[in-house]
């Protein structure tokens, strides 16, 4: 009898384990909500390629919605059986050509980016978020956050001009109330430009938080913001 106990025992312990390595595969600690300006990627050497649906408009555009743990890593293709299927969306899809525009080249419909996303990324959040829940999400949030506007009302205006980094840290807390992260890229000639601005958000997705920990990486402190 203490044999089959036993037995039973290891078996449940197993079972746990695996249920726990299944659930941790799936946890995260925040997400980053990422937004990217389309001037300063195509001012690069490798240039960029508009949509089918045409130039975007000039202002910020989604990159991602991103799991992160808060020891700098993050989890990456969490259910290769959840595929991106473009039917699930395909009430937000005229939102997303505006708000979530593919600028690499060759010229797409946005179609392989978005599912670039959803699979590296959004399954990575599919026990908060499902894949419509995850692109809708990640709309709500640029609306919830216009860095355009927060940048252009600090006198911060897309024109090829050099600005202060600490400015436009300055500008977007003031705006939205949380610090954000800034990526640099570099332009043609080699200078130092916005390319990428981060911010955090909690794991239900609705509500930015303070970042717990910031991507690796620095700009100068005087960096350029590119026309578009």
């Amino acid at each position: 009898m203490e044999s089959k106990n036993s037995i039973l025992l290891s078996l449940l312990m197993l079972q746990c384990l695996s249920l726990l390595c299944v659930s941790q595969s799936q946890d995260f600690d925040f997400f980053y909500f990422v937004q990217q300006w389309p001037g300063s990627y195509c001012d690069t050497k490798q240039s960029c390629c508009y949509p089918n649906t045409g130039k975007p408009s000039a202002n910020f555009g989604i990159h991602g919605l991103w799991p992160n743990y808060k020891d700098g890593s993050y989890p990456s293709n969490c259910d290769p059986n959840n595929s991106f299927n473009q039917a699930k969306i395909s009430d937000l899809i005229s939102n997303m050509q505006k708000n979530w525009p593919s600028l690499a080249c060759p010229s797409s419909n946005s179609i392989q980016f978005w599912t670039h996303e959803w699979e590296k990324h959004g399954t990575c959040s599919k026990s908060v978020l499902n894949q419509h829940g995850y692109f809708d999400t990640a709309l709500s949030l640029k609306g919830k956050t216009n860095l355009l506007k927060a940048l252009k009302n600090a006198g911060i205006n897309p024109d090829g001009s050099s600005y202060s980094l600490q400015n436009i840290k300055n500008a977007i807390k003031g705006a939205i109330g949380y610090t954000p992260w800034i990526e640099c890229n570099v332009d043609a000639s080699g200078n130092s430009q916005l390319y990428q601005i981060y911010l955090c958000v909690d794991t239900s997705g609705s509500s930015l938080i303070e970042c717990p920990v910031f991507p690796k990486g620095k700009c100068g402190s005087e960096i350029e913001f590119p026309s578009f």
